[in-house]
């Protein structure tokens, strides 16, 4: 007999142990047809303000199957999480990316009062863990054969995602313009970024670090030094159709300092197409003898959306 008290061990742990019975999910079918059909409408639309106003008044109007209704919508936002999320993580590098593309004019004070044109584009790649960051520009002014302005721009960042709103940033950044003082300056940094911020319609990131930059002034003079970094990234639509973006940053190392604000307007034409007006301002500590410390950027242009 000593052989079956192993066996039936188990067995007997099975019925000692309280039975618990599983609460059942609401029932759909309590949910009146007329409400039942305008949740399936707002969950056919895919659309989530609209089946949080359904499920919201449905509640109210009858209360008897408003578990039912929250629950449809529950599995319904489950549902479209679990695919987005297979979703993201079988894409490829280049997939996924969301952006736009910019075409216009500007006009310039400061070290250069010229009008020209100018092109520039923004791409964002938004990943379950990571998220990375492109942005290009380039300003060209051409007078009488004499070029006038000459700017260059590119930066890429990658954020490791480690809360809700929390995360780790890296950036590369290279710039090149001479009548800023300079003919190439790179820097690179990394550091720590949180989402103050994170709404549908407004969103605050703030991030702060150590940098390393180097600069080739146009007076032969190459410097490279330790620096600190910190940056404003804001981003909140005013009104549909109509958004408003500041960004703004700041370098402080040894033998200069840079400051750059960013701000722009942008407002829906049609489709994809929307009007960008943009004034940029930036700040040179120390400049090389013969630029001023302020130059200012206005622009305006279409942009394109992807």
């Amino acid at each position: 007999m000593r052989w079956l008290l192993p066996s039936l061990f188990p067995c007997l742990l099975a019925i000692a142990a309280p039975v618990v019975a599983a609460e059942p999910d609401p029932d759909p079918a309590t949910i009146p047809p007329p409400i039942r059909a305008m949740l399936d409408a707002a969950l056919s639309s895919g659309n989530d303000g609209e089946v949080a106003t359904i499920v919201k008044y449905a509640c109210a109007a009858d209360p008897a199957s408003g578990d039912a209704v929250q629950a449809l919508a529950q599995r319904w936002q489950d549902e479209r999480v679990a695919a987005n999320q297979i979703r993201v993580r079988e894409a490829g590098f280049l997939k996924l990316w969301t952006g736009k593309a910019e075409v216009g004019g500007f006009l310039t004070t400061g070290n250069s009062d010229t009008a020209g044109v100018t092109a520039a584009l923004s791409a964002t790649r938004e990943g379950i863990d990571w998220r990375q960051k492109f942005h290009g520009q380039f300003d060209y002014q051409e007078s009488l054969g004499i070029v006038t302005r000459n700017h260059w721009l590119a930066g890429y960042e990658p954020n490791y995602k480690f809360g809700p709103r929390g995360y780790v940033y890296g950036q590369l950044l290279y710039e090149s313009d001479r009548f800023l003082g300079f003919h190439d300056r790179a820097s690179g940094s990394a550091g720590i970024g949180y989402s103050v911020l994170k709404a549908p319609r407004l969103r605050l990131d703030l991030e702060l670090g150590p940098a390393y930059r180097y600069t080739a002034y146009i007076d032969d003079t190459r410097r490279g030094s330790i620096a600190g970094r910190g940056s404003v990234d804001l981003k909140w639509q005013l009104v549909r159709g109509i958004s408003l973006g500041e960004i703004a940053s700041a370098y402080d190392e040894r033998y200069s300092s840079t400051v750059s604000s960013a701000t722009s307007v942008s407002a829906k034409l049609f489709g994809p197409l929307s009007a960008n007006l943009s004034y940029t301002v930036q700040y040179e500590s120390r400049p090389p003898t013969g630029s001023v410390a302020t130059d200012t950027t206005s622009r305006a242009g279409l942009a394109y959306s992807f």
